[in-house]
């Protein structure tokens, strides 16, 4: 199973720094589909991470309607390439 890192920040705070790898996914593009991830697997792991945790949290159910069943919140970039990378 694939595991997708998903920076839900918005692209200014992207280009500022980000993990490696990860795809920018802001809440306005979740909520008109994220068509960035219309080949990823509905059961792939999504880590998805933000400044605080907050945007993460608050996009998790964005994530769910579109039909992803392995999501969990990064928290922030530190957490995530300490723990998930």
């Amino acid at each position: 199973m694939s595991k997708v890192i998903i920076d839900v920040r918005e692209s200014f705070e992207y280009k500022m720094g980000h993990v490696n790898g990860a795809i920018n996914l802001p809440p306005a593009r979740l909520m008109a589909g994220a068509s960035e991830l219309a080949d990823v697997p509905y059961d792939a792991e999504l880590i998805v991470y933000c400044r605080s945790g907050a945007r993460s949290a608050a996009s998790i159910p964005y994530l769910q309607r579109l039909g992803y069943t392995n999501i969990t919140n990064g928290i922030n970039q530190g957490h995530v390439e300490q723990n998930f990378l």
